[in-house]
């Protein structure tokens, strides 16, 4: 990709994408995270395909995404200034609960810092836990 043409990061680093669907837009949104959370972005990645076979991906909102079918999802993160955030949208269903609570009642959130690496055996248990469960509609 020429400099030139590299993605625009928008506050807190996070690449600016344009919505599309399927496995090469979600790696064109990885690609052009920064420094350490590109790695982390692989990773997750990685773990959510290899959780659950045949998971569907977008971009949308500048967010990759994760369901089970076309716009009803299970998963989606973001870049923000020191952390990723990723957002479980039934996370208040899974057991244990993700971490981090939400003002929608519904939504627990995993923040992932540089440095702190994350339970990824506990986190694939919450990614199949979460794709059993029904999706949300965005």
């Amino acid at each position: 990709m020429a400099k030139d043409a590299a993605p625009k990061l928008l506050s807190g680093g996070n690449p600016q994408i344009a919505k599309g669907y399927g496995d090469a837009v979600v790696q064109s949104y990885i690609d052009a995270m920064p420094g350490w959370k590109q790695d982390v972005g692989r990773r997750i990645d990685a773990l959510v395909t290899e959780a659950v076979p045949g998971v569907v991906k977008a971009v949308k909102w500048n967010s990759p995404f994760y369901g089970m079918e076309k716009d009803i999802w299970f998963l989606g993160f973001h870049c923000m200034t020191k952390y990723i955030k990723v957002a479980f949208f039934k996370g208040a269903q899974l057991s244990p609960l993700p971490p981090g609570a939400s003002k929608q009642a519904n939504v627990r959130y995993l923040d992932i810092y540089e440095g702190r690496p994350f339970d990824e055996a506990q986190f694939s248990d919450w990614v199949r836990q979460a794709s059993a469960l029904p999706g949300e509609k965005m």
